[in-house]
């Protein structure tokens, strides 16, 4: 039987309300343990919790869900208290000293959830990326996973594979002894097209640019205007600006959100190639890896001098005539163009992000979704029904590693151990 779990499941205290959460065999002998009475299935009810020696706890809304219907698959209690910290901290100090209860470890309501049939793997997948949401984009695409877009497409995707195994079985059990039919005419275009399916999620921006954010990088020489650049495009005071060449040394980062859209702009040393400062070129090391590994380059620097790819700006657009080939002329002294320069890093981005309300693949699904994707196109091109059937055996288990269906403990360990304790 399994462990009666607690813990609360609402934000740390001091608050309005603090939500305490118990699910296991015995919640609701422990909710009436606290109550003095058990409330009907799925109404609140006002209720004086005391403790084991009859003490004065709080007085609080009280809920029970019987399971398999309830959040976790199991019988559930809520108790919805006053958020101070000694309320909180009494209450769950008395729920502590109950027979067969313990304290609930990081994401394990959520695992129950999983383990209970109450959501797949994806569904928690993307339950953890909402938790942690903190734009727009980012909780609309979450929301699109947690509330399960993905899972009913993949099962759309594993039905098709079911009837696609159900041809080859047909033409495996009625070959006669020894001499094997043919697979229909139309099964090659069917794989092909169910592939082309796959192939089209795999191609959509991926979820960890989303959840890390965009990264623009701002690049140039020394006293190229980049650090006060740097400081308009983040509304902060963030890298110190100096006349003095080679001020910044290290990359600085500031993770942002503009008009929805998660960003991390990240400030560089000046490329001076001809420093002999040991620290300065280290900086200049970190600068070259940076651009590497930038979503966006904004180049403050010399047209001529520009990575592939990159925006030429020109700064200092109060002081100097425009520049020729200048995608945007900035100032970050009078504001001139920062805000035009704003609107087209966020569009930008836009186009290379999951689109509003888009469920978008982490790196596991879109690996297991690709090993599906090869699977269903070896089948359609296997002659042999033999080989076809089992290329599709193995689309059927990538799908199901999808969802949960087949998966390992580690796996399991590393995903639930993302969520908070009462989660």
């Amino acid at each position: 039987m399994a462990d009666t779990i607690f813990a609360l499941s609402s934000g740390a205290p001091p608050a309005g309300i603090g939500v305490i959460r118990i699910s296991g065999p015995t919640a609701h002998a422990a909710l009436e343990m606290l109550a003095g009475r058990l409330p009907p299935v799925r109404q609140a009810r006002l209720a004086r919790l005391r403790s084991g020696v009859g003490e004065l706890l709080d007085e609080a809304l009280i809920l029970r869900f019987a399971g398999p219907a309830s959040a976790t698959g199991e019988d559930l209690a809520e108790l919805h208290c006053h958020g101070g910290r000694a309320v909180v901290a009494a209450v769950l100090a008395e729920l502590g000293t109950i027979p067969g209860l313990r304290a609930a470890e990081p994401g394990e309501f959520t695992r129950r959830a999983f383990a209970n049939g109450r959501i797949d793997l994806v569904e928690a997948e993307g339950l953890a990326d909402l938790l942690n949401a903190e734009t727009e984009l980012q909780r609309r695409a979450a929301l699109a996973s947690a509330g399960g877009v993905f899972s009913a497409q993949i099962e759309q995707w594993r039905e098709a594979v079911l009837r696609l195994s159900a041809v080859v079985e047909a033409v495996l059990d009625f070959g006669d002894e020894g001499d094997v039919g043919e697979l229909p005419a139309d099964f090659a275009d069917r794989c092909r097209d169910l592939a082309a399916e796959l192939d089209a999620w795999l191609a959509r921006p991926r979820a960890e640019r989303l959840r890390d954010g965009y990264r623009v990088v701002l690049a140039g020489p020394p006293n190229a205007g980049k650090s006060s650049l740097f400081n308009a495009l983040v509304d902060s005071a963030a890298a110190i600006t100096s006349p003095v060449a080679g001020t910044t040394r290290d990359l600085i980062e500031r993770p942002v959100a503009l008009g929805g859209v998660p960003f991390v702009f990240v400030d560089t040393a000046g490329l001076n190639e001809t420093s002999e400062d040991a620290i300065e070129r280290i900086g200049v090391g970190l600068a070259r890896n940076a651009l590497t590994a930038a979503d966006l380059v904004l180049w403050l620097g010399a047209p001529a001098d520009r990575p592939d790819g990159a925006w030429q700006v020109q700064s200092h657009a109060d002081l100097a005539p425009p520049m020729l080939g200048a995608r945007h002329r900035v100032s970050a002294v009078t504001s001139e163009g920062v805000d035009d320069l704003k609107r087209a890093i966020v569009s930008h981005a836009l186009a290379a992000l999951p689109r509003p309300g888009e469920a978008a693949l982490n790196a596991r699904q879109h690996v297991v979704l690709a090993d599906g994707e090869q699977a269903i196109r070896l089948a359609g091109a296997e002659h042999d029904p033999l080989l076809a059937a089992e290329q599709l055996r193995l689309a059927r288990r990538a799908l199901d590693a999808l969802t949960g269906r087949a998966s390992t403990e580690d796996m399991l360990d590393a995903l639930f151990g993302r969520f908070c304790i009462g989660k």
